[in-house]
């Protein structure tokens, strides 16, 4: 499956974030020197499908490019991490479209194919960003 890099600007957040996630998150990705899970995202609309916490983070490094695989709700189940609420890609879009977000684990999105890894030194996507998207190819094992 293949990423591109793509701006974090670009990406429309649909769901709120847990601050100590984000902070655990940064401090690995940091240590790491590399960043190694594409955030998923709506091909047509760039809402974050999956990622939220990684997108935080991309905005607080002030990374000019993330890896991310786009998707569309044919290859995607979406539902609802809380119990006898259900969740429809609709109403994800209309969220995204509202600027409002949902609450944290809210959402919860099952890829049919699972996904691939990447390993992008962070040096790379603190570059100034070229114009529109790269094209790369993912590294590593499909989760």
């Amino acid at each position: 499956m293949d990423y591109c890099l793509l701006s974090p600007a670009q990406l429309i957040p649909t769901e709120e974030v847990n601050l100590d996630t984000v902070d655990a998150l940064q401090a690995q990705i940091l240590a790491a020197g590399s960043w190694t899970a594409p955030i998923t995202a709506e091909k047509d609309a760039l809402f974050v499908m999956d990622g939220h916490h990684r997108l935080t983070v991309a905005h607080r490094l002030r990374l000019t490019a993330i890896p991310v695989i786009l998707l569309d709700y044919d290859s995607v189940r979406v539902e609802s991490w809380r119990p006898g609420e259900t969740i429809t890609p609709a109403e994800i879009f209309a969220m995204a479209r509202s600027g409002r977000k949902f609450p944290y684990k809210t959402t919860r999105h099952i890829f049919a194919q699972g996904l691939a890894t990447c390993d992008v030194p962070l040096e790379i996507l603190c570059k100034p960003a070229s114009s529109g998207m790269a094209p790369a190819t993912a590294v590593g094992t499909l989760s």
